[in-house]
């Protein structure tokens, strides 16, 4: 089982990355959490990995942290939380938001993440109330920009992928556009979009 990736950033398309390990590329899917803690295409990088296996194909999730990826597994062990879901919600919330949600019974907050209904949240709560404790940890690191000409179509085509629909997507990634801070940057524009959805 491939647990643990180093090698070198061949390329990046959120929610996609292509990291190559001495000769060999590896493909996997990452939450916008860690897509936005990616170093510059060309630079080494260090990733944590879930393989996920199905009928047809087998597919790699990365994770910036062993905690994201410990997050992850437990919740598709959920019913009704499938590997998209599960990477929609650690795109919108950190480790430890989620935990603080579930500590609170916060089925608000939970709702506003993509795919989630109220039905999901309060199971999420219900399921996880025991084990948060347990998977969050104080790792993280500062945001990376990525520079590319068309990070508006990007960072919408990022969301969809995400489950929004192309109409929200655009609509979110408008709102953050006029926060001038993150012109020409997909993965900033990805992240205020989220934390705005969020935050409403």
């Amino acid at each position: 089982m491939i647990s643990r990736l180093t090698g070198i950033l061949a390329a990046k398309r959120a929610p996609q990355i292509l990291i190559d390990c001495n000769g060999v590329g590896y493909e996997a899917d990452v939450s916008m959490t860690t897509f936005y803690q990616l170093p510059e295409v060309g630079q080494q990088l260090s990733i944590w990995t879930h393989l996920l296996i199905k009928d047809d194909s087998h597919s790699l999730v990365g994770f910036s942290g062993e905690a994201e990826r410990r997050l992850f597994r437990q919740l598709i062990r959920i019913n009704g939380v499938g590997p998209k879901m599960a990477l929609a919600i650690l795109s919108g919330i950190d480790d430890q938001q989620f935990a603080l949600c579930v500590a609170n019974g916060d089925v608000a907050m939970l709702t506003r993440l993509p795919g989630v209904g109220k039905k999901t949240a309060e199971r999420l709560i219900i399921e996880m109330r025991d084990k948060v404790d347990a998977l969050v940890s104080d790792s993280a690191s500062p945001s990376l920009a990525v520079s590319n000409h068309s990070a508006a179509s990007e960072a919408v085509e990022a969301l969809q992928a995400l489950g929004y629909r192309a109409v929200d997507a655009e609509k979110m990634i408008s709102r953050a556009q006029q926060q001038g801070e993150a012109a020409g940057s997909a993965s900033q524009l990805i992240k205020l979009a989220l934390q705005a959805s969020v935050k409403r």
